[in-house]
């Protein structure tokens, strides 16, 4: 198991203890004590796959991370690798994929929205939640989305204070009903 520690602009990828030691001692900043050296040790030898950060003053700190990477290169390789296969990112792609894909025809939309009613008593306002149910033709989710938000807005008895929910919140259904 190899260390990469970074602070700052400096960044190593030290394949012995002795090495990541040395480094860091070689930053005058970061003062190289017994704890520091016994903790460092620890983490080394220990089982836990998280990164370490120590503290060197103020908000400043370095971080440690244990890798299988022998060279700064390959660490970075894997780094901006491991990015492109987040299981959330993917997941996240292709759900906004499913909001655009072109699918023409009719759909049953719903929309809780917070809608602002002014009180003819004394003039304020208040949100109450108002559901709004419609079939509509449209040639995706997201035209679907666009469709309904657009006539909410033109609508003379919907405040343009109304709160209208984000196209992948809970608040918003969305069914493909068809072509006919």
């Amino acid at each position: 198991m190899n260390l990469y520690i970074r602070y700052f602009d400096s960044e190593i990828v030290a394949t012995e203890l002795s090495a990541a030691i040395d480094f860091l001692s070689s930053i005058p900043e970061i003062d190289v004590d017994e704890f520091l050296i016994n903790d460092l040790t620890q983490y080394y030898k220990g089982n836990m796959p998280y990164p370490k950060r120590y503290k060197v003053r103020g908000r400043n700190y370095f971080i440690v991370i244990k890798t299988l990477a022998a060279t700064l290169e390959e660490f970075k390789l894997n780094a901006n690798n491991q990015k492109g296969k987040d299981d959330a990112a993917q997941r996240k792609e292709a759900e906004e994929e499913d909001l655009r894909r072109f699918r023409p025809g009719w759909y049953a939309a719903g929309m809780m929205f917070r809608r602002v009613v002014q009180m003819p008593m004394d003039g304020k306002c208040q949100y109450f939640d108002t559901d709004f149910r419609v079939r509509l033709k449209a040639t995706s989710i997201q035209d679907c989305y666009e469709r309904l938000c657009d006539h909410l807005r033109n609508r003379f008895d919907v405040d343009t204070r109304s709160q209208l929910p984000s196209i992948k919140g809970k608040n918003f259904s969305c069914q493909y009903l068809g072509m006919e």
